[in-house]
């Protein structure tokens, strides 16, 4: 039997052994201790990610928030780029000139077309001319036009004028009056104005009738400059 308290003795001295390996490892008998536990693979810190190459920087137009959008078009400027039209203005009655040809008829006459709208509009060019033929456009009587210094384009912000005078054969002497022609003198209650790109706008004088001879007018071209 000393064989098997023998054995007994040394079973018990190699777990005895164990304990001690064990207790001197700081494990528990299952290799793990709950108290300290080693770092898990997750929490190893990881050096910071560089940035790739599609990353756009700060202030970048390629989409970023508040970038315009490629082909976007800045605003047109103030003061106006397009042609007014019919619909954006308004033409004045015949002002009769202060500087004017001699005689007893209208002589010359000044015309302003204002800009009605609530955008800037640009005119350019000269004025056509016809007498009225009481409401029907195909009896106007076109006058032979003269035109006079160099267009250029005016720019008229709301509410702002453009001018063109109007010079007439003039009518000479009193009564019915006469033509240094020897033609018959002619009066019109009202004139049509054609303005470039603006429509044919109906006028009256503001004191009077236009009356001129030979079916002649010189005009100048619409400038924002009042002419005498």
């Amino acid at each position: 039997m000393r064989y098997s308290s023998g054995v007994r003795r040394t079973a018990a001295a190699l777990v005895a052994a164990a304990a001690v390996t064990a207790l001197a490892g700081g494990c528990t008998p299952s290799g793990s201790d709950p108290a300290v536990g080693k770092p898990s693979a997750s929490s190893t810190p990881t050096a910071p990610t560089a940035p790739t190459a599609s990353s756009s920087p700060v202030g970048s137009t390629s989409g970023g928030a508040g970038a315009p959008s490629a082909g976007h078009s800045s605003p047109t400027p103030a003061g106006g780029t397009k042609p007014c039209t019919a619909d954006q203005v308004k033409v004045s009655d015949g002002h009769q000139a202060d500087v004017r040809p001699s005689g007893t008829g209208t002589g010359a006459a000044l015309v302003s077309v204002t800009n009605s709208s609530t955008h800037p509009c640009t005119l350019r060019g000269f004025p056509t001319v016809a007498g009225a033929g009481n409401g029907s456009p195909e009896h106007n009587s076109p006058l032979a036009t003269t035109s006079t210094g160099s267009p250029a384009t005016v720019s008229l912000a709301p509410g702002a004028r453009a001018w063109t005078k109007l010079t007439f054969v003039n009518v000479q002497g009193e009564a019915d009056g006469y033509c240094v022609s020897g033609a018959k003198p002619v009066t019109f209650p009202t004139l049509v104005i054609g303005v470039p790109g603006a429509g044919a706008h109906q006028i009256a004088m503001d004191d009077g009738v236009f009356a001129e001879c030979d079916n002649k007018v010189t005009v100048t071209a619409f400038s924002s400059t009042k002419p005498s």
